[in-house]
């Protein structure tokens, strides 16, 4: 007697469906969530409790979408570089033609970014931080200040006394540091000064 082997069935149930969607959309809360808060608060002063909270979740539920907090910085921070990437690039693409970097520059240290940390580049906002994390959250960091480098050094020309990647990881670390000090500073003249200064010294000559 021939025996027919039935395959067992892989779809997923509705049910099934609808409980994946409702786990993704309550991580990527988490993560939207996590990734304000680093920025606002600091690694050290984001805490899994506030931030489940935030998101509107329990806190008990944390471990069914993270293995440990670190997992969550990582995937916070990762999704704070892309939020600030894609920002950068969109100031580079607006901007007429050959001044995508002095456009990028003025934004960077706009009054508007300086006092919207939470939404704006971690390298600014936690720079300081960054190399007391573990090594899966440095490593984001890492990557972040390498694609900032790439993007400033795709605006400049070749050639002159510096390479176009010398001279964007001169930038870059001109435009971190100044809104790192311009954001410490309690003296709001003093804050406009050292941001007006950066922008003056990096100004195209004649310009």
């Amino acid at each position: 007697m021939m025996t027919i082997m039935q395959k067992k069935s892989t779809a997923k149930t509705p049910q099934l469906r609808a409980t994946q969607s409702r786990k993704e959309a309550s991580h990527e809360r988490i993560v939207e969530v996590a990734a304000r808060a680093i920025r606002r608060s600091g690694y050290d002063g984001t805490g899994v409790a506030d931030i489940m909270k935030e998101a509107g979740l329990t806190h008990g539920g944390f471990y069914a979408h993270f293995a440990s907090r670190e997992a969550l910085l990582a995937e916070a921070a990762d999704r704070a570089r892309a939020e600030a990437l894609g920002w950068a690039a969109q100031v580079v693409d607006a901007a007429p033609g050959g001044q995508g970097l002095e456009r990028l520059m003025q934004a960077y240290l706009s009054d508007e970014h300086l006092n919207g940390a939470e939404r704006g580049c971690a390298v600014s906002a936690l720079g300081s931080e960054m190399h007391r994390q573990e090594p899966e959250v440095r490593h984001v960091a890492t990557r972040h200040i390498k694609e900032l480098i790439e993007l400033v050094a795709r605006q400049l020309p070749e050639g002159g006394e510096r390479s176009a990647h010398d001279e964007a990881m001169v930038r870059i670390s001109a435009m971190v540091g100044t809104l790192v000090l311009a954001r410490a500073v309690d003296d709001p003249a003093l804050s406009k000064s050292m941001r007006e200064a950066a922008l003056k010294y990096f100004a195209p000559v004649g310009g």
